[in-house]
């Protein structure tokens, strides 16, 4: 199992020292999100400043671009990094690409799909200077000067992960890519009974094996060095996990725990926005299914025993502060 680390909310002034502080504190992978920031222009920065640390999306929104834009912005960070980069791809909901992204929406597997085929196709023509020629339902890409192709590089098979929640793209996962971003509102219930069948179903369609799909996750952990900071992250996780347990996308999860009364309860505050009310119905049995806690020391192995043949790469949903270099070197040895 390997422990990677989060860039939650870092610009660009930032990065290059957050990079290297992660790469000398022995981190396997540097991940970015697409949240307050662009998530590529910061690797941009980390690749140019490390040398060993893996670079990747957790993730890009793939419905905000289109395949050639994301296939040029992925080609530059692998040549950047020397084949560090990892491409985390995610379709997002349908407000939010309509309305926060002004782009069209589709039937997310069938389209996501489609769009990874469409990019390596882009990349094929890149690396071996043949004729680009993708027909499909969504994306048509034929056309390909030698002007516009950035030609060969030398390590162009670039790993793609996608983040995977319902059964198709579970499926998609297993079938099409290197690895699967699991959401970090899940259980180990969730991961055993609905996550991995569907990726098993989509590992054996392609012919593919477990060891050829990598799940990664962000893992809510509650720890501290006095037991006021436990408490406070407590409460902190708690908001979280009752802000993810109201929305409708992840409803199967509470719903296969018998928690769907209470995911209804949450919903009707959420709608009405009142937040504050919400932490109160996430008892502390439920947070403890969704939540790793112990004290620092224990932690790593703590997070081990839970997800040991379930997750192959784990990040802690906690802002990285190169400021703790003790606390953060004392989980990065024990893993």
């Amino acid at each position: 199992m390997k422990l990677d680390v989060a860039l939650m909310t870092t610009g660009l002034r930032e990065a290059a020292e957050l990079a290297q502080a992660a790469e000398s504190l022995g981190f396997d992978t540097l991940w970015t999100s697409e949240t307050q920031h662009d998530p590529f222009l910061p690797l941009g920065v980390a690749a140019l400043n490390t040398e060993r640390i893996g670079l990747g999306t957790a993730i890009a929104v793939a419905f905000a671009r289109n395949p050639a834009s994301t296939a040029y912005l992925a080609w530059d960070l692998q040549a950047a990094s020397n084949g560090r980069f990892i491409l985390g791809l995610g379709t997002q909901v349908q407000a939010h690409i309509e309305r926060r992204f002004g782009m069209p929406w589709g039937p997310p597997a069938a389209r996501l799909r489609e769009f990874i085929l469409a990019m390596r196709a882009v990349w094929e023509s890149w690396q071996t200077g043949g004729r680009l020629n993708f027909r499909g339902e969504y994306y048509k890409l034929t056309l390909m000067a030698p002007f516009f192709s950035p030609g060969p590089i030398d390590r162009p098979q670039i790993p793609v992960y996608i983040a995977a929640v319902n059964a198709q793209m579970c499926q998609l996962a297993g079938e099409l890519c290197q690895g699967l971003h699991v959401h970090p509102f899940h259980t180990t219930r969730y991961l055993r009974e609905q996550i991995m069948p569907n990726v098993q179903d989509g590992l054996e369609k392609s012919g593919r094996r477990r060891s050829d799909l990598a799940l990664s996750s962000s893992i809510f952990v509650i720890t501290g060095e006095t037991a006021e900071e436990m408490a406070r992250m407590r409460e902190e996780i708690r908001s979280q996990v009752s802000f993810y347990a109201s929305t409708p996308s992840y409803s199967k999860v509470m719903e296969l725990h018998g928690w769907g009364e209470i995911r209804e309860r949450l919903s009707s505050l959420a709608i009405r926005q009142r937040w504050s009310e919400m932490p109160a119905l996430i008892s502390d049995d439920i947070l403890a299914q969704f939540a790793v806690e112990g004290q620092p020391e224990e932690l790593p192995y703590l997070v081990k025993m839970r997800y040991v043949g379930l997750l192959d790469r784990v990040t802690f949903y906690l802002p990285f502060d190169p400021q703790r270099v003790k606390l953060w070197r004392t989980w990065v040895e024990a893993f």
